[in-house]
């Protein structure tokens, strides 16, 4: 339980912060360092990380949160995300992964060259230029839950910037936002996995614990940062998983045979070269 305990320390600092990362960072963890199988970490991550996102969510209500966003960004996302998942499995996971990673190395960079922060038409409240954000809001949650979907990971990573670079959001709005529209995925998502899953209630407490309480603290010391602390962090956390991500995918594809042809089924207790793709 030790290193369940350790890691979820991790994951719960991590979504505390940057508000995402939570999945990519949680399953592998799961994996490699407390022993699941796949199909026991992915309804397990969903649990942890939903549980975790929502408890540091919550010293950010103070903060005020953009709840047209959050409606409208994880109700379009919802169904976004079961038609990227489908799809998905039609393709091979190496190329959807090595997009992931193209996608999250754009995203750091805008990240890192935006400068200034902007408000745009879905910062105002929800009151104001609603009729403007409203389709904006709409398709992001569509392509944020494709993207989710078919590449498997990475909403949290995804969120976060499109909130900020697409809707204009400032950061730390956007951090408690995303929180809530991964709150809402989570949910979704476990609900999905949850026929036929028994949940492993001393794995999950040993992990969740910590993260919880990291995400606590980790929310209430993200707070005294300032935006552009907040978004490099984020940045620079995009590239570190784009790189882990690529390395990975890159190992995959120089030691063939480690894939089948046929694509993983869902339910299955065997142990893929990459966590990751199973996830799919």
């Amino acid at each position: 339980m030790i290193p369940a305990l350790i890691l979820g320390l991790v994951v719960g600092i991590v979504l505390g912060v940057v508000g995402g990362g939570g999945s990519i960072v949680a399953v592998p963890a799961l994996v490699y360092g407390v022993g699941l199988s796949p199909a026991e970490a992915i309804p397990t991550s969903l649990l942890v990380v939903g549980v975790s996102s929502l408890a540091a969510l919550v010293p950010r209500l103070r903060e005020g949160l953009n709840w047209p966003v959050i409606l409208l960004v994880g109700g379009a996302g919802i169904p976004a995300a079961w038609a990227g998942t489908a799809v998905g499995r039609l393709l091979d996971p190496n190329v959807l992964m090595l997009a992931f990673a193209a996608i999250m190395v754009i995203a750091g960079i805008r990240m890192l060259t935006r400068t200034t922060e902007t408000e745009g038409s879905c910062s105002t409240g929800p009151n104001r230029a609603f009729r403007s954000c409203a389709p904006k809001a709409v398709a992001v949650g569509l392509l944020v839950g494709f993207l989710t979907g078919l590449l498997g990971v990475g909403g949290g990573f995804l969120i976060t910037p499109a909130l900020t670079l697409f809707l204009g959001l400032r950061m730390k709005q956007a951090v408690g936002t995303s929180l809530a529209i991964i709150v809402v995925n989570s949910a979704a998502g476990f609900a999905a996995h949850a026929a036929g899953f028994t949940v492993n209630w001393p794995v999950v407490l040993s992990f969740a614990v910590p993260a919880v309480l990291g995400s606590l603290f980790a929310a209430r010391f993200a707070r005294r940062l300032k935006d552009s602390h907040v978004r490099i962090s984020f940045a620079v956390l995009i590239f570190a998983v784009a790189a882990w991500v690529t390395a990975s995918t890159i190992s995959t594809l120089a030691g063939p045979g480690q894939y089948s042809a046929a694509p993983a089924q869902h339910g299955s207790h065997q142990l893929p070269a990459d966590p990751i793709q199973h996830i799919q």
